[in-house]
Parts: structure tokens; C-alpha cells; sequence
């Protein structure tokens, strides 16, 4: 292989490697990050401003196993709350037990319920533990036949008890310390306060300004934007978003938990997007002269009569 090729391929391999970086280096252009309270897992409605699925959350802090917050419980509580074979109590001690011994005889060449009387039978021992064991199993099937047959949630079919516990319902009693959403009216106050949370945002990033970016946004997001700013300056990189301006912008849902509003909005925006190599202010990636287009779902939260906060970010394909 020449000498020139392999210099080619290596830049090849180079850029590719690098592109994706930069290509997403815009304030939450490379991944979905942050909570939607009790919806965290749960996509946003689609709407006309985007009308394809937001991307799951790849970075949260939502604690999974605080109940309410719409993520399954942990893999410890879903064991200790699921009945083990026989039932737990008593029922699963005793037949743990009776199992335990007669593996052990058979281990230990005793036959299954050790020496004596049983081993000494010969053919007709053979025969009772054949008998036990077959017992053992037609008491294990019907057991396993009968917690089958119960119903998934009473009087709600299967289907819709996944579809309850994904999405909490309006009003109501809760039950059990779930968190009720409740509905909640945006304004068009509300809708152009978002739109200065977009640019405000973006302006921050640009300035590497980790103090305006606290007053927009929760803490959760202000640690995803400080760690991405901190990557890209390990890499000698910086990324500028200017004359960030909203093209069409809608609702996808909002409702009230835990004292707190939440909204989710989906949006469309273009701005210019430049990646500088640090050193000496050289373009690497986008431009300072074309605009690009992108299509995000920001949720934002407050505090009840509080000020809107940016708490997670969603990208659209």
C-alpha cells in the first residue's frame, strides 16, 4: 500500500472520527438530556412543528427508584416485591427445604432423601422418590398455572395498565404517593419567554457564560452544558451560536406535579453554528455566513408562579 494512500486514509479516519463531535457541538445538539418529572420516560405527543418522536433521555438525573417518577423501580425492589416459586412464607420455606434436602442426598450418593429407610427399599424406594418427585412438579405447574391465570390489574385490561403507569391521568386521587398531573394553560407570555430562553441560551454557550447559562436553566441542565463546554475545550475547540431566531414553535403538552408546572414544547429554529479550533479562531466545522436549521423539544419547569427553568432537551430526527 503507498505511502500517500495511507496518509489519506488516516486523515480520512481522522475526520470522521471528529465530525460527529463537532457536528453536535451546539448546546444540546448531540444528545436528549435532563427530566421531565414523572414523564421523564415517556416521549412528548408529536406535533406539527415536530411531527417525528423525540430521542429517549441518554443523560438524566431522575432518580429511578423514587416512586412517581414514571421509570421503573430498580431491579432490587421489583425482586423483593415479586413472590418467589411458592408463595413466600411458610408454603416456600418448606418446600426450599424439602428440595434442598433431597438434592443434597443425591449429591452426596445417599438417594434423594439420604440412607435408611428410603435407600433401603431398593426397587420400591426407587419408585416412592420417583412418586415425591413427580408430585414436586405437578404441585410447581399448577401453582405456575394458577398465578398465570390473575388478572394483570383488576377490572383494567393489560394493555392499558402500562399505558396508566407511563402517563399519569388528569385530577384525581393518585393513591399510593404517585404523582397527579393536573393541567396547566400556557400563555402567549409564557410561549415568547421560551422563545428568550432559546436565544438566551444560545448566548450563554457562546460566551462560555456558565452564570447566565444558571440563570435559564435547572441545575441538572447547567452540569450537562458546563461538561460539554469543558469537553469541548479539552479538545481545543469552542462552539458560537449566533442570531438564533425561532421559525414555527408549538405546544406539545403541559401539565402540574409536586407544586410545579411543566411544559414541553417542540421547535424549530436556525442560526448560524461555527466550531472555532481555539488556538487560532479557525472555522472546522459549520459557518459564520450560512444559516442551518434544527428541530428540539425543550421542556421547562417552575416553580408554581415562579420563573420558567430549561430542564431537559430532546432532539428530534
Amino acid at each position: 500500500m503507498s505511502r500517500p494512500f495511507l496518509i489519506i486514509a488516516a486523515l480520512a479516519a481522522g475526520l470522521l472520527a471528529l465530525s460527529p463531535m463537532l457536528a453536535e457541538a451546539r448546546p444540546g445538539g448531540g444528545s436528549s438530556a435532563g427530566s421531565r418529572g414523572s414523564r421523564t420516560d415517556s416521549a412528548p405527543p408529536s406535533t406539527n412543528t415536530a411531527p417525528s418522536a423525540a430521542a429517549p433521555m441518554q443523560r438524566s438525573m431522575t432518580d429511578p427508584s423514587r416512586p412517581g417518577m414514571g421509570a421503573p423501580q430498580n431491579a432490587m425492589s421489583q425482586t423483593a416485591a415479586r413472590p418467589g416459586m411458592f408463595g413466600g412464607g411458610f408454603m416456600s420455606g418448606m418446600m426450599g427445604g424439602i428440595i434442598g434436602v433431597g438434592i443434597g442426598g443425591l449429591l452426596f450418593g445417599h438417594g434423594m432423601f439420604g440412607g435408611g429407610g428410603f435407600s433401603g427399599a431398593g426397587f420400591l424406594g426407587l419408585l416412592l422418590q420417583v412418586a415425591l418427585i413427580g408430585g414436586l412438579v405437578w404441585l410447581v405447574v399448577g401453582f405456575i398455572r394458577r398465578r398465570s391465570a390473575q388478572p394483570a390489574m383488576a377490572g383494567v385490561p393489560a394493555g392499558m395498565a402500562r399505558e396508566m403507569n407511563e402517563r399519569p391521568a388528569f385530577g384525581g386521587n393518585a393513591g399510593g404517593g404517585a404523582p397527579v398531573a393536573q393541567p396547566v394553560t400556557v400563555t402567549e407570555a409564557d410561549f415568547q419567554g421560551f422563545e428568550q430562553t432559546l436565544q438566551g441560551v444560545n448566548a450563554a454557550w457562546s460566551k462560555q457564560d456558565l452564570r447566565g447559562i444558571q440563570a435559564l436553566c435547572t441545575p441538572e441542565m447547567v452540569q450537562y452544558f458546563a461538561d460539554d463546554l469543558a469537553e469541548l475545550a479539552s479538545k481545543g475547540l469552542r462552539n458560537e451560536t449566533r442570531d438564533v431566531k425561532l421559525e414555527q414553535g408549538d405546544l406539545a403538552e403541559a401539565w402540574a406535579e409536586n407544586g410545579r408546572d411543566y411544559a414541553t414544547v417542540a421547535m424549530r429554529f436556525s442560526l448560524l453554528d461555527a466550531t472555532f479550533r481555539a488556538a487560532d479562531n479557525t472555522v472546522v466545522e459549520g459557518s459564520t455566513t450560512q444559516r442551518t436549521q434544527a428541530t428540539e423539544t425543550w421542556t421547562f419547569v417552575r416553580a408554581r408562579g415562579g420563573q420558567w427553568l430549561l430542564s431537559a432537551v430532546q432532539q428530534n430526527g
